[in-house]
């Protein structure tokens, strides 16, 4: 059995994913966390064969997963790190890479997929998707680590926002973006004016644009 710690600051997130891989089979769950402090205390405390955490996640300095990441992976390498978020943009798949993590899925992939990326964690290798890999390749084996570089811009948003941000830029509504990050209709569109403030934006189509053109959608 794998053990495994779960770190994501909804509920809801972390009971799915519970039940997805006990439905899997071959792991046991001995810890969860909420936010980047309970996660390194829990990490310490259990040392656990894998941890699975979200990349957004209040607490700690404001780095997120690649925080716990940074604070955990040389004290115990013996644990190793999968990032899972709804996000798929370059600039949070690198960060959390460079921060240690050996792997990166997004939270639509299938509890089959999911038990297959902890597996190969849990060995030494590496998991992500085709597309996920290419950016990794782009910052660590071109050399071009620009991909990575901070967007002033993207800076003045809140790890929410941020969320919030691309799935509104792909097109989804304020309804299915409630339903997918957890939250309430209401703080969505919160967030979604916060953004736009932010930003210097008139609507959601010039977000759209804004962020294609960064290519963090």
């Amino acid at each position: 059995m794998i053990s495994i710690v779960i770190v994501d600051d909804h509920p809801l997130a972390r009971a799915g994913m519970l039940g997805e891989l006990n439905r899997v089979g071959g792991f046991e769950i001995v810890g969860e966390a909420h936010d980047v402090d309970s996660a390194i205390d829990t990490v310490r405390a259990l040392r656990p064969n894998v941890v699975l955490l979200d990349v957004h996640m209040p607490g700690g300095s404001g780095g997120g997963g690649a925080e716990v990441v940074r604070e955990c992976v040389d004290m115990y390498p013996g644990t190793k790190f999968l990032a899972i978020s709804v996000s798929d943009a370059a600039r949070d798949v690198v960060a959390v890479v460079r921060a240690g993590a050996r792997g990166y899925v997004t939270k639509d992939v299938t509890g089959e997929r999911l038990g297959d990326a902890i597996r190969k964690v849990h060995d030494g290798d590496a998991a992500f998707s085709a597309r996920l890999a290419g950016f990794v390749l782009d910052a660590f084996g071109t050399g071009a680590g620009d991909i990575a570089d901070r967007d002033d811009e993207l800076d003045r948003l809140t790890g929410r926002e941020q969320e919030v941000m691309r799935l509104i830029a792909r097109g989804m509504s304020y309804k299915e973006v409630a339903s997918d990050l957890y939250i309430s209709i209401k703080t969505v569109e919160t967030h979604v004016s916060a953004v736009l403030r932010k930003l210097q934006l008139s609507n959601r189509h010039e977000l759209a644009r804004w962020a294609a053109a960064r290519r963090i959608v």
